[in-house]
């Protein structure tokens, strides 16, 4: 079923009035998700008509459809895509089977473990971003933020239909878990660390949906693979609104950059002094910004040597990205991978089993496709005659999670002391001065086609509207 039944309580494609007891469970459930979304989605916007994009089907192109909605009646729902005919488990040990239309016994622990992790992300980053609305740098900024929010509480409805539908008691209690962490808090909280950053301006928010939507764009390329059909069904469709998260934070760096770029040679300046005295962000700033969401981000892939990640792979749960398109025999016996380590006070280079650094695999690909992304927004720079480049910094640095963690390497990959380290910290990751300042920059710009001194106004608007388009109505 291809089309979206929002005749529905809860909208699906997956002929949910069919089998009661789901529909009852999951409806039960949905009242608890509204007072989530009351309590710990966008601050203060509950009453406001946000011109908003919702999905009509899931067939490939021309699946949304824009309309004024307020947010707490969106039409949050449960939609996967169509079944492929004769799919197989396509790597692992199960390689070549029929792939499953429900739970294998022996997988089903750490099938419930991946889904939960997944899930939890989505709820988490609206917590993150639940305030960023009252400072807005414009209404089609505003109106993205909003679109981002919306789609990742859908996207916890994807994960939640997976828990009820298929781990009975045990999955309905990690669904009403997902409800009950908090972002931050110190008692219970999210299941990842970039999860629990503070997200507490605009700049952090286009990097974070930039860099920190990417690993979920990798993450579910991978669960995309599994072997578990209806997980490969729902990431499927998820990728579809992930694009326009990461989007957002490109074209919201770049517009920055853009706005930088302009003031610097109005004044014929770089000196960050002057340009923070205009209202802008030096590039410096932007480059310790990137630091930090680049390394946090890339410990969301876990440790470089993950027995955890073999299983998954054995058992056909979790596959590599773009998995069918790699030229192995998807079984990875007696294949190996490079990871870093560090010996004698340099970084070192180290063949271990592949099977074992699969999630330095997805690292690694995840890094390349980050760069390119960053060259795109060097190139905005180049256009306006601005000698500076932003770089990624090396995959060693500032890293918290596995044989890197906690080990001093400079944004170039050398390994230095922790004198070093504290003497240079101010100018390789965000400062609160740095913080601070960008915080002061923060004030609510909402009038249709107005936009904050420190960005750009976009190329084009949403939907082939202008760009001063009332993209939110205030009630």
């Amino acid at each position: 079923m291809s089309t979206i039944d929002y005749s529905e309580k809860i909208p699906n494609n997956v002929g949910l009035s069919e089998d009661k007891a789901l529909q009852r469970a999951l409806e039960h459930w949905q009242p608890n998700y509204l007072s989530w979304w009351q309590e710990m989605g966008p601050d203060g916007a509950q009453s406001f008509d946000v011109y908003l994009r919702t999905a009509v089907s899931v067939e490939a192109g021309g699946w949304a459809h824009f309309d004024y909605v307020k947010m707490p009646d969106y039409r949050w729902g449960i939609f996967l895509n169509k079944p492929e005919p004769g799919r197989q488990v396509n790597f692992g040990s199960h390689k070549g089977e029929p792939a499953w239309q429900e739970v294998p016994g022996e997988h089903r622990a750490n099938l419930r473990r991946i889904i939960v992790t997944q899930g939890d992300t989505e709820p988490a980053s609206v917590e993150q971003q639940r305030h960023l609305g009252l400072t807005c740098p414009s209404q089609y900024d505003l109106r993205n933020l909003f679109q981002v929010n919306v789609e990742e509480g859908r996207h916890l409805w994807a994960m939640v239909y997976l828990l009820h539908k298929y781990f009975g008691r045990d999955g309905r209690e990690e669904a009403e878990a997902l409800l009950e962490r908090r972002s931050g808090d110190a008692d219970n909280p999210r299941i990842l660390g970039a999860f629990n950053e503070r997200t507490p301006d605009w700049l952090s928010f286009f990097m974070f949906t930039y860099f920190t939507d990417r690993d979920g764009k990798y993450q579910l390329c991978a669960l995309a693979e599994s072997g578990f059909d209806p997980l490969a069904r729902t990431t499927r469709f998820m990728l579809t609104e992930e694009a326009h998260h990461m989007f957002v934070g490109e074209s919201g760096v770049a517009r920055v950059l853009q706005r930088t770029a302009q003031v610097m040679n109005d004044l014929k300046t770089d000196e960050p002094d002057k340009l923070r005295a205009a209202g802008v962000i030096d590039l410096p700033m932007i480059q310790r910004y990137l630091n930090f969401h680049f390394s946090v981000t890339i410990d969301l892939f876990g440790a470089d040597e993950s027995s955890n990640a073999a299983t998954f792979y054995n058992s056909g749960l979790k596959g590599r990205y773009e998995e069918t398109k790699r030229d192995d025999d998807h079984r990875l016996h007696g294949r190996t991978y490079t990871v870093l380590g560090v010996a004698d006070g340099r970084l070192v280079e180290r063949e271990v089993p592949m099977l074992n650094a699969l999630n330095e695999v997805l690292r690694d690909d995840y890094i390349r496709d980050s760069i390119a992304g960053i060259g795109r927004w060097n190139r905005v720079l180049e256009k306006a005659g601005v000698p500076f480049r932003l770089q990624a910094p090396h995959k060693a640095f500032n890293r918290r999670i596995g044989s890197l963690a906690g080990i001093r390497v400079s944004p170039d990959g050398r390994v230095v002391s922790e004198a070093e380290w504290a003497q240079h910290e101010r100018q390789w990751l965000p400062s609160a001065e740095d913080r601070a300042f960008v915080a002061s920059l923060m004030g609510r710009v909402a009038e249709p086609g107005r936009f904050a001194q420190w960005i750009a106004p976009p190329a084009n608007g949403i939907n082939k509207q202008p760009v001063d388009f009332q993209y939110v109505r205030f009630n």
